[in-house]
């Protein structure tokens, strides 16, 4: 897409003409100036993507890391199937822990019903420091269907992919993994947190991967610093 020949935002906000019961003049300029800056957005996220997408090629995957399945042994090759590109997404429910971790069962829960969609365009694993048996018992407890989850009992691939603290804790992980010509590689990591928050603001990714977060950023009272989803209610 070539920005010079983009229609200004606040045009094509000018052009929207839709209006709601009861609406005051106030009301209206205000929401299309959201409106500008909400197209603003969709393109920085567009530019965003295409920048992600042109990544020089990542680093090869020398290792072939085994995990355990719901059926038995898997190697991290055999983890795409069919597929050219794999999701890995790193759950925090480590050995040490009693219970997972609301935020990422939280982020899984939503994810679930995806599952279908997405292995359409790309392989994905669900991994946890925790044995096949445990997971797959959660998996039945919260009444997730289609989620493919996988023990790393080694340790190592969650190690060399930073789901591992420095103080040998949890830590949650998104990454993405390519298939050309027979050669695995990295392709990109989320690698925002702490040391690139912004003062005040929760040290979260961008784009956000949870949806819960999405809808409440569209009501009024906004994500509640002090607020985060629950195993039970």
């Amino acid at each position: 897409m070539n920005n010079q020949n983009l229609v200004p935002a606040a045009v094509l906000a000018a052009k929207n003409g839709v209006r709601f019961p009861n609406e005051s003049a106030e009301y209206r300029i205000a929401r299309d100036t959201l409106l500008a800056e909400e197209i603003e957005l969709r393109r920085h996220i567009e530019r965003v993507a295409r920048q992600r997408r042109a990544l020089p090629p990542g680093g090869e995957v020398k290792k072939d890391y085994r995990f355990e399945g719901s059926n038995g042994p898997i190697s991290f090759s055999e983890l795409f199937a069919d597929k050219d590109t794999l999701v890995v997404y790193s759950y925090m429910y480590g050995r040490e822990r009693e219970r997972p971790c609301p935020m990422c069962t939280s982020l899984l829960s939503a994810w679930d019903g995806e599952v279908p969609d997405m292995q359409q365009r790309v392989a994905l694993a669900v991994v946890a420091r925790s044995p096949i048996e445990r997971l797959l018992a959660f998996k039945k407890e919260r009444g997730w269907h289609h989620l493919p989850l996988y023990s790393d009992m080694t340790d190592e691939y969650s190690r060399d992919y930073h789901a591992i603290g420095r103080d040998g804790s949890d830590g949650a992980a998104f990454n993405v993994f390519t298939r050309r010509h027979g050669t695995l590689r990295h392709f990109w990591s989320e690698e925002m947190g702490e040391v690139t928050a912004d003062p005040s603001e929760d040290p979260r990714g961008a784009p956000d991967l949870m949806p819960l977060w999405t809808v409440l950023d569209a009501t009024p009272e906004g994500r509640a610093p002090d607020w985060y989803p629950k195993l039970s209610y």
